[in-house]
């Protein structure tokens, strides 16, 4: 087998077989396949496709590159959920405590943020002491004891897939569908779940702008996950606004917590318990997935996933005094009140504009080594249809650096656009994506 064949058969817009896919991603993960030629069949595939065979084929190549972890010590249905990042989302916070709190186990394997949407990891680092480097047997263990555990990923889960993005990063083949959704699904199966329910983003802050784009990809993503037998449900919402109010790793927390009491902003806890509900259902819990938001509903209005963050925060060595006292977090000391020259309804929003400002002020990283200030953040108070009146603040800044602070003001001024006409809200779900049905809201 050699690689120039493969190449020029893909080029040519053939279908590659399992064994050619494999002796291409095991062959570049071990160095004996160079950047030129792997270049090249991204190229390839980047205009000729993949079929869905192909597709899963890449997908468990890359699984198959390094550790695949085996959960099968946990009792019940391990049901993963991943979100294709966005600006203020911090849904795994408030998702994970109400599912384990109904005794589904959640073990969750999250990322660092990179650029301007958020990490969990990073935003749970908030809590002093919280580990997120468990060993895999404690990692278990604490998933079977309180139903919970949240770590960063392995080193070696999908090797093959940090090499190839690397690659796909600087060779402008990052944008192809079967790309991005044999990527993201090759962790998810690596990290050991039974069943995937996939958050979606669409819209101006979101990797997928269109929402047909958005719809390909949960299409694809759903196609994987069915064909290696897990149940992958996707759920496509809105990111043509910051979800939530906060943006930003200690704000988003404080605000998690606060929707765990019941107290966060409604877009925030409608999404929350629309994925929760959809875990439950996964994983055969209920007959009906009303059946499971009704369960939900009841865990959230009586605080035990607010009871069950305590107990994820402890077991993994951190403050849990911070949960009932949110104002011992540290915020960063300079707030500076933004206020628009323009009034009248908000038509539109830049919200990757805004949460590049969010970057700027130390709360992303611009590459995978750099550092973040968990402390700054922004409060976005008006959002798309609201009504801005005169001298009215539309984001709160919290920063630590007077000059970064000014450039996240300029960038934020910039994000907005206000109109005489009231514009309509968003629909927060735009589709829900399973085997069977696409269905369009």
């Amino acid at each position: 087998m050699r690689m120039y064949d493969i190449i020029q058969k893909k080029r040519d817009g053939h279908e590659l077989s399992n064994d050619e896919i494999k002796y291409v991603v095991d062959g570049y993960t071990k160095g004996e396949i160079p950047d030129y030629q792997m270049s090249a069949f991204l190229m390839a595939i980047y205009f000729m496709k993949m079929s869905s065979r192909e597709t899963t084929y890449f997908t468990m190549a890359m699984v198959s590159s390094g550790d695949i972890l085996n959960l099968s010590c946990i009792d019940g249905v391990k049901v993963d959920k991943h979100s294709s990042g966005g600006v203020g989302d911090k849904t795994t916070l408030i998702i994970a405590p109400l599912v384990a709190a109904c005794g589904l186990p959640v073990a969750k394997m999250s990322g660092r943020g990179l650029g301007h949407t958020g990490g969990t990891i990073d935003k749970v680092e908030s809590f002093p002491g919280f580990n997120v480097k468990l060993d895999i047997d404690k990692f278990i263990e604490n998933v079977n004891k309180h139903k919970i555990a949240l770590v960063s990923q392995t080193a070696n889960i999908t090797p093959a897939d940090k090499k190839i993005y690397a690659l796909r990063d600087v060779t402008a083949t990052i944008d192809n569908i079967s790309l991005i959704a044999s990527s993201i699904m090759s962790k998810k199966i690596a990290a050991g779940a039974d069943a995937i329910v996939l958050d979606v983003k669409v819209g101006s802050g979101a990797f997928m702008k269109s929402f047909d784009d958005a719809i390909c990809l949960a299409n694809e993503m759903v196609q994987i996950g069915t064909s290696l037998g897990r149940n992958t449900i996707a759920i496509l919402s809105d990111m043509d606004q910051p979800l939530g109010v906060a943006v930003g790793n200690t704000l988003e927390v404080i605000e998690a917590i606060n929707t765990l009491k019941g107290e966060g902003p409604k877009d925030l806890e409608d999404l929350c318990i629309e994925l929760a509900s959809h875990m439950i259902f996964a994983a055969n819990m209920t007959t009906t997935v009303a059946d499971a938001r009704n369960l939900i509903v009841q865990k959230l209005k009586k605080g035990e996933g607010l009871l069950k963050l305590k107990e994820l925060v402890t077991a993994q060595g951190g403050d849990a005094s911070y949960v009932d006292n949110p104002e011992k977090f540290e915020i960063a000391k300079i707030k500076k009140e933004v206020i628009l020259d323009n009034i009248g309804y908000v038509y539109k929003m830049d919200t990757e504009a805004i949460g590049k400002a969010a970057m700027i002020l130390g709360a992303g990283r611009e590459t995978k080594d750099g550092i973040i200030d968990l402390s700054v953040g922004l409060m976005v108070h008006k959002k798309t249809g609201d009504l801005i009146m005169q001298d009215e603040v539309v984001v709160t800044i919290y920063g630590n650096d007077d000059e970064k602070i000014k450039q996240a003001e300029d960038i934020i001024k910039q994000a907005y656009t206000t109109g005489n006409v009231e514009k309509y809200k968003e629909k927060l779900i735009k589709a829900i994506v399973t085997k069977a049905e696409v269905l369009r809201y």
